[in-house]
């Protein structure tokens, strides 16, 4: 096992006028799984093909633990990376696809069939092990290509987006598969994905790139409490943060009728930039109905302290519901998201009061978007 160092790693590609990947710097501790997360074309790809070694290095050093593999071949990284597309031989057995790599490297015959026979029952893929992949299903080629990553008992597990050939279903169920498989064995991971809710259930910590350039890396909890800047903010969560931009008030910030507390210094840095607003950040499960008559525990008594929501599209899940509507803030129409309980759900075109609840609002300056409350 090992840890893994990106030390300032840059890569620009010929005639590209910005750096696909600028200045990178994170440290992966042994065993850790590390999650890169962010749009497409941010540059998640290629810092996972950077520590793989399929693309070059321009500036900076990538470090598997002692060691300096910025210009090593990907033969002598002691890594295994499980790709998208799976990559598996469709002329060989799940056995031979799965102890391939051991052959061409010399390894006895009955290590590998040891190897082999040993991973599969740690995938449950023992009684496939004679099949040819045209004869399983999207999930169990995605184990196949892990088997065989795992026979080759790598320092670093590279994974590139590997489940985003799968259906919705057996998207989670794998998922569930690779961590607590990953935990088992214990081996440093970095896993690539666009899907924020896969980071924020898989990895140990989550790294959000954005052009290229590292925006924050945290454990999934703290990266949800304390968005490090309004992208951040923005893209972390689901549904997303309600991100609105409002003015500056004695005592917090004016949102609608109602004054959200934020910390002093907060806004007074805001202010000292020259910022008349700032942009308040509430996620849709961080809002309190407001209920007129003052009934209901823990709900808002006025509602004239609130935000009037007209209700555009409900989604139904179940146990909640999320509301898309839209309010008057400061004189604009501005698009919210309101999540609801499920079982009192408001019909389509309807209004609701709704306040931001208490230490639940984040505060970015508006002009940097960098995180102004603690």
């Amino acid at each position: 096992m090992a840890t893994v160092t990106y030390d300032q790693a840059t890569r620009v590609y010929p005639g590209a006028d910005s750096p696909a990947v600028d200045k990178l710097d994170i440290e992966i501790a042994d065993g850790e799984f590390l999650v890169l997360v962010g749009p497409s074309g941010c540059g998640k790809s290629t810092s996972l093909r950077m520590l793989a070694g399929l693309e070059d290095v321009n500036e900076g050093n990538i470090r598997i633990g002692e060691r300096d593999v910025t210009h090593l071949p990907p033969k002598d990284r002691d890594i295994a990376m499980v790709f998208q597309n799976y990559a598996l031989y469709p002329h060989m057995t799940v056995a031979d696809n799965m102890g391939f790599a051991l052959k061409i490297a010399g390894v006895a015959k009955t290590e590998i069939r040891k190897k082999v026979e040993d991973a599969a029952k740690i995938l449950d893929l023992t009684k496939y092990l004679d099949r040819k992949p045209k004869a399983l299903s999207g999930g169990q080629r995605q184990r196949v290509a892990m088997g065989r990553a795992i026979v080759r008992e790598p320092q670093v597990f590279l994974m590139d987006e590997p489940l985003s050939n799968l259906d919705a279903k057996l998207r989670v169920q794998t998922r569930t598969e690779i961590a607590s498989l990953q935990r088992r064995l214990g081996i440093t991971t970095v896993y690539v994905t666009h899907d924020q809710v896969e980071a924020l259930t898989m990895g140990d910590r989550v790294a959000v790139l954005k052009d290229g350039l590292l925006q924050q890396v945290d454990s999934p909890r703290n990266m949800y409490d304390r968005p490090a800047n309004l992208f951040v903010a923005g893209f972390i969560g689901s549904p997303a943060m309600n991100l609105v931009e409002v003015p500056i008030t004695d005592g917090g910030v004016k949102f609608g009728n109602s004054v959200v507390p934020v910390e002093r210094e907060a806004v007074g840095s805001a202010a000292d930039n020259g910022d008349k607003t700032v942009t308040v950040g509430v996620r849709p499960e961080h809002f309190e109905i407001v209920n007129g008559d003052g009934g209901g525990k823990g709900l808002a008594k006025d509602e004239h302290a609130g935000v009037a929501v007209t209700v555009n599209v409900v989604e139904e899940l179940g146990a909640d519901g999320y509301v898309y509507g839209t309010a008057d803030i400061g004189g604009e129409q501005r698009d919210l998201v309101v999540r609801v309980p499920g079982r009192s759900v408001p019909e389509k075109g309807s209004t609701i009061h709704v306040v931001p609840k208490g230490g639940e609002a984040h505060v970015f300056a508006t002009t940097s978007g960098e995180r102004l409350s603690d």
